[in-house]
């Protein structure tokens, strides 16, 4: 769901509520549950070429979006093949117990005509990853065809959502731009399942977006004071091969998020101190967006005063640090990451001189 989805929050949001609920039947202690859903949820948001997060490490990095995410695997699939077993242990060490999920199915089955039709809108956009559409296009297909379904499937909801009686063309169209803009609550009949499938549409991302503007203007004080020089030449000057390059701009995202205290800011700052040595060294621009990735876009839900800290122990009902011994993939991420560059995984440096007989063959093309 987040590679589907493209965020981590709504997927932890929706149904990461509902496999609490479920964790919780089957007798596997909160913190565990909580763990498992972050680092599964962090996980698909960073392969996911819908997330503002890939999006935004690789566009500062000056790197190729899905290049990037292809150069993500590396470190990415050992994190969470390594974090499943782990999870693999821990369930082995737990009896499940007998669940009734009739009552879930059949308070859906109140709120919403549910079919195998409805899966059309997750396996169209999935073809259309698997395309390599752009993202902003692919979000805007994907909304578009879920406001299509929508119309077709599930026309009384609408009607609800739009406060009407009665199946008009004003009624569908105030309900699906309600859907679309602000939040949204279907009776199912039962609160679990109400709390599962409300929605906060485009008005509940503006606090991120907000986020990120201050973030932005942030950064370009950074720049523009010249603080953003100083802390990159205290910083650089102990970096002497690839493995510090990759553990010093680890490191410098967590220690980022840290101190900025949201993962955006820390993913700008991590990039832009970092880009010109990774360019004059010779090293790919995927490289420095994967460790910027594996550090700064990861842990930020680990840190009790982040915006993802906050936002995910609220949602779940667990404290940050109740459920970060647990969060393995999130753990493991910039470990594996500068343990990939002292295993000398990392693209050799090209040289200077390549790279200026490179641009005179292209020129010359």
């Amino acid at each position: 769901i987040s590679v589907m989805t493209g965020t981590s929050w709504t997927t932890i949001a929706t149904i990461g509520i509902a496999l609490m609920g479920i964790g919780d039947a089957l007798g596997i202690p909160a913190p565990y549950t909580a763990g498992a859903i972050i680092s599964g949820a962090y996980f698909g948001d960073k392969l996911s070429p819908m997330s503002d997060t890939t999006v935004l490490a690789s566009s500062i990095a000056g790197a190729d979006l899905f290049s990037h995410i292809r150069y993500m695997l590396y470190t990415t699939i050992p994190s969470i093949l390594l974090s499943l077993v782990l999870y693999l242990i821990i369930g082995l060490c737990y009896d499940s117990k007998p669940v009734d999920i009739s009552q879930y199915l059949t308070g859906l089955s109140h709120g919403f005509n549910i079919s195998l039709f409805t899966m059309l809108v997750p396996a169209f956009t999935g073809w259309l990853i698997y395309r390599k559409t752009p993202s902003l296009i692919t979000l805007l297909l994907s909304a578009l065809s879920a406001c299509i379904c929508a119309l077709i499937l599930q026309p009384e909801v609408l009607v609800k959502i739009a406060g009407e009686d009665n199946i008009t063309a004003k009624s569908l169209f105030e309900g699906i731009m309600t859907t679309c803009y602000t939040h949204t609550q279907v009776d199912c009949c039962m609160g679990n399942i109400n709390e599962l499938v409300a929605t906060r549409g485009m008005a509940g991302m503006l606090n991120t977006i907000w986020l990120i503007l201050c973030a932005m203007c942030f950064g370009s004080c950074m720049v523009a004071s010249g603080m953003l020089h100083a802390i990159t030449h205290v910083l650089l000057k102990s970096i002497h091969s690839t493995v510090s390059l990759v553990c010093s701009t680890v490191t410098s995202g967590v220690l980022l998020n840290l101190v900025m205290g949201d993962q955006f800011l820390s993913i700008i700052m991590n990039a832009s101190i970092y880009k010109d040595e990774y360019a004059e060294r010779g090293y790919r621009p995927e490289l420095l967006s994967r460790s910027t990735e594996d550090s700064a876009t990861v842990t930020s839900v680990l840190v009790p005063w982040t915006a993802c800290g906050m936002t995910q122990s609220t949602v779940l009902g667990i404290p940050t640090l109740v459920y970060l011994p647990f969060c393995f993939f999130n753990i493991i991420s910039p470990l594996m990451s500068c343990l990939v560059a002292i295993l000398g995984f990392v693209p050799k440096p090209q040289p200077k001189e390549d790279k200026a007989s490179a641009v005179e063959e292209s020129d010359i093309h």
